[in-house]
């Protein structure tokens, strides 16, 4: 046997051993920490019910380590990826592309971003560049095997993602179900908790927050803009501004030790750095400013109402046109690093916060009710009473 292999509850024999028997089960295909914090909001949608069993497995995905960290933290019961892959479930879900093909279930596959709000980049080093650029996760490179539709359901957040299907990939526009968008559901939830999150990040009631939010890789501000945290924490007064930065957990891929010694002489001077399983959203919440680049967490603050800025550059170029995040790099106010810091974030215009919302999502607030009955559906069991009502994220400080 391998080492790790699970007899119950999932098995030939599993029957002898459960305490709860004849559950449908649900597998839950979580490549990277992003992936999977976005499934666990889709999740909590079943998982209370008594007729359904969870399990988590780790696809192979090149910013996979730390998962298992972040599963076992949670008390996710973990089955190897090994032996998911040899087992048929009633319903999989997955927010990333890898080894799907190899997952025997209906598949509910989704973006673990803001819609798919990004645009591709080539399969190949050196390879043709599409024109117009073809949008990431709705390429038919990544949806179809053998020319087959891989998922069940492709979850969209946004009407005009179908027109972006119909054109990259119409064989899956029969699958397609268009429900929302459920994090930012759950970050507008999370805003009636603002006064909590902040008392838990110590932020005084006469401090602003001003939260840097930094994607992976070269172009997000972490790799391109290395003297930005520097000069806020050096510009801003200390009594009456305190700094986060919102790390994407791949850049965390260098490593926990790493990144604490790069952001070492910032934290010693106040620099608040959330671990990457922390919940994001709490600290947007809280936040007074937000600084971004062209991830996600940049648009989602942005349709949240939180006044936010964008550094000078090019980031918006891995924008898809259209998109909430295309939208934000376009009108946001520009900061202006070799400048004073301060006059600049008080006085820079506040973006639309309805536009960027009816970018980002076609169905505001009703993400969750929408996906939960399509999930039962492909469960194909009677959708039990009313959920419970959606609830805000933990606390700052509270993760795994």
């Amino acid at each position: 046997m391998e080492q790790g292999w699970m007899t119950v509850p999932i098995g030939i024999d599993a029957d002898r051993w459960v305490t709860r028997a004849g559950c449908r089960t649900v597998l839950v295909v979580a490549h990277t920490v992003v992936s999977c914090q976005r499934l666990l909001d889709v999740i909590d949608l079943v998982e209370s019910d008594p007729r359904v069993q969870v399990v988590f497995t780790i696809a192979p995905d090149v910013f996979n380590p730390g998962v298992e960290d972040y599963l076992r933290g949670l008390g996710a019961l973990l089955l190897p990826w090994a032996q998911a892959t040899r087992e048929r479930f009633d319903l999989a879900l997955a927010a990333a592309y890898d080894g799907l093909a190899e997952i025997h279930g209906p598949l509910v596959l989704m973006a673990h971003g803001a819609g798919h709000g990004k645009t591709a980049r080539p399969p190949d080093r050196g390879g043709p560049i599409a024109e117009p650029p073809e949008v990431f996760g709705l390429e038919a490179r990544r949806l179809l095997r053998g020319g087959r539709v891989l998922p069940a359901a492709l979850v969209l957040a946004h009407e005009f993602e179908r027109d972006i299907l119909r054109r990259q990939c119409p064989a899956a526009l029969p699958v397609a179900l268009v429900t929302g968008d459920v994090c930012f559901d759950r970050l507008v939830r999370s805003l009636t908790e603002r006064a909590g999150y902040r008392r838990a990040m110590r932020i005084g009631d006469d401090q602003r927050l001003v939260v840097v939010s930094s994607t992976w890789g070269c172009d997000g501000i972490f790799g391109a803009r290395r003297d930005l945290l520097p000069r806020l924490l050096d510009g801003l007064p200390r009594d009456r501004f305190q700094v986060a930065a919102l790390l994407h957990p791949a850049v965390w891929a260098h490593g926990h030790r790493q990144v604490r010694a790069w952001t070492a002489d910032c934290r010693a001077a106040g620099l608040i750095l959330p671990e990457p399983a922390e919940d994001w959203r709490a600290v947007v919440a809280a936040a007074d400013h937000v600084i971004g680049d062209h991830g996600s967490v940049t648009a989602y603050a942005a349709a949240a109402g939180v006044p936010t800025m964008r550094l000078e550059g090019r980031w918006s170029d891995r924008c898809a046109p259209g998109t909430a995040q295309e939208l934000v790099g376009r009108q946001a106010a520009r900061l202006r690093v070799g400048e004073a810091l301060e006059p600049q974030l008080l006085d820079a215009p506040t973006l639309d916060a309805e536009v960027v919302t009816a970018r980002l999502t076609s169905y505001p607030g009703m993400a969750g009710e929408r996906l939960r009955r399509h999930l039962y559906r492909l469960l194909d069991l009677p959708q039990p009473g009313r959920h419970r009502r959606i609830a805000p994220v933990p606390a700052p400080g509270s993760a795994p």
